[in-house]
C-alpha cells in the first residue's frame, strides 16, 4: 500500500501531514509514504486531481485509491485509511 502526499514548500499544513503520514507508516510497516512536490511534478498533482496542498491519497495494493484526504488528515483518520488499504480486496479476487 502506498501512501501519497501531495505537498509544496511554502505550505505550513504540508509539515503536519509529513508528520503525521511517517508516524503512521511507521506504525504499518507495510506501508510505504511517497511525497509529491505539486511545484517540481505539476503534472502528477494534475493527474491525481491534486487541486491543493497537502493532500493525501492512499492506494491498496492493486493501485485502487481508498482514501483522499485534502488537507492534514489527524493520526486515527491516516491509521484508517491504511486499515481500508490492507482491508481492500486485490483486483481480479473480488466476489461477484
Amino acid at each position: 500500500m502506498v501512501v501519497e502526499l501531495f505537498s509544496s514548500a511554502f505550505c505550513g499544513p504540508c509539515r503536519s501531514a509529513r508528520t503525521v503520514l511517517t508516524e503512521a507508516v511507521r506504525l504499518v510497516p507495510r506501508a510505504r509514504l511517497t511525497e509529491v512536490d505539486v511545484a517540481a511534478a505539476p503534472e502528477r498533482a494534475l493527474a491525481a486531481g491534486v487541486a491543493s496542498t497537502p493532500t493525501v491519497l492512499v492506494h491498496a495494493d492493486d493501485g485502487s485509491e481508498v482514501f483522499r484526504s485534502a488537507g492534514s488528515p489527524t493520526l486515527a483518520q491516516a491509521l484508517a485509511a491504511l486499515a481500508r488499504a490492507a482491508d481492500h480486496p486485490e483486483e481480479g479476487t473480488r466476489a461477484g
